[in-house]
């Protein structure tokens, strides 16, 4: 029996569960720290529904790379703190929030990359294993991302032909990789050369669907148009925070610029949702074929 469809039209307001410290059970949240990290600060964040059984129905399973460190938003870059996982997925999947790896391998980098290589093979090598040891549905797996985190979507989930393969869709919100440069950064800068590397990363998404929310104008849509061309998988939000949340800061965010805009009943969120039950519809009728 496939998971039911997310409630479009449920008025609930979410409230993003706390990391907690303890063994991951349903209706939990809790740091792993893998194996091959023991003794170290680096951890992921995973959250298990309420009505997840390792026996039963396998379930959607999302995975989420967050913000960067910037107090001016309320973002603190710790994977505790990341929110746009649940609140895509209303808290029915499970909701995994990966790290990204410092330099000396001994904490989570709370600002851009840290060392970006060993970040890639955590993703290699944990999310297959999670996937396995949670018993998630291995075709339904997204990878979302707010701020620096919609950035890593791609420079990181798509870094090369073995990350990218692990994903079945993707989801972004506010920032692109590829379309602005970063200044001060040996990875985004100058743009001509960070165009071109990100648009050879772009193009491992291939036919895999694609959303890609945004709070104002962030030029992606070109970008994405210019590198792909014939590209029908992509679907463009335009958010308007201020009209899903209220004014700023509020119970919900800081600012405008926040993953927290579907916590609360609003348009967007019933057309993200809209989008992620279309795109569960059509991985279960693949699967089935």
């Amino acid at each position: 029996m496939a998971k039911p469809p997310l409630p479009i039209d449920s008025q609930s307001i979410l409230q993003i569960p706390t990391s907690i410290d303890g063994e991951p059970h349903p209706g939990r949240r809790v740091p792993v720290t893998p194996a091959e990290y023991a003794r170290t600060d680096v951890h992921h964040t995973i959250y298990l529904p309420s009505d997840w059984t390792n026996d039963g129905t396998p379930l959607p399973i999302i995975f989420e790379y967050t913000g960067n460190h910037y107090p001016a938003s309320g973002s603190t870059g710790e994977v505790a703190d990341a929110g746009l996982g649940f609140g895509l997925s209303a808290g029915q999947f499970i909701w995994v929030t990966l790290p990204f790896i410092s330099q000396d391998h001994q904490h989570n980098q709370i600002t851009w990359w840290g060392d970006e290589e060993a970040t890639v093979q955590y993703a290699k090598t944990n999310v297959p294993r999670i996937i396995d040891q949670y018993s998630a549905n291995p075709d339904q797996v997204f990878l979302c991302g707010f701020s620096r985190g919609a950035i890593a979507v791609n420079y990181i989930g798509l870094h090369d032909d073995e990350v990218a393969k692990l994903w079945t869709a993707f989801i972004t919100h506010d920032h692109f990789d590829g379309v602005r440069e970063w200044k001060g950064t040996d990875w985004g800068s100058p743009l001509a050369e960070y165009h071109s590397e990100a648009s050879e990363r772009l193009k491992r998404v291939g036919d895999r669907p694609y959303l890609v929310c945004q709070n104002g104008s962030y030029a992606t849509q070109d970008f994405v148009r210019r590198v792909l061309p014939e590209a029908k998988n992509f679907t463009y939000l335009s958010v308007n925070t201020t009209e899903a949340l209220g004014s700023f800061p509020n119970e919900f965010a800081k600012t405008s610029h926040n993953d927290r805009w579907l916590n609360r009943p609003n348009r967007y969120r019933t057309e993200a949702w809209k989008w992620v039950n279309r795109v569960l519809s059509e991985q279960a009728t693949e699967t089935s074929d």
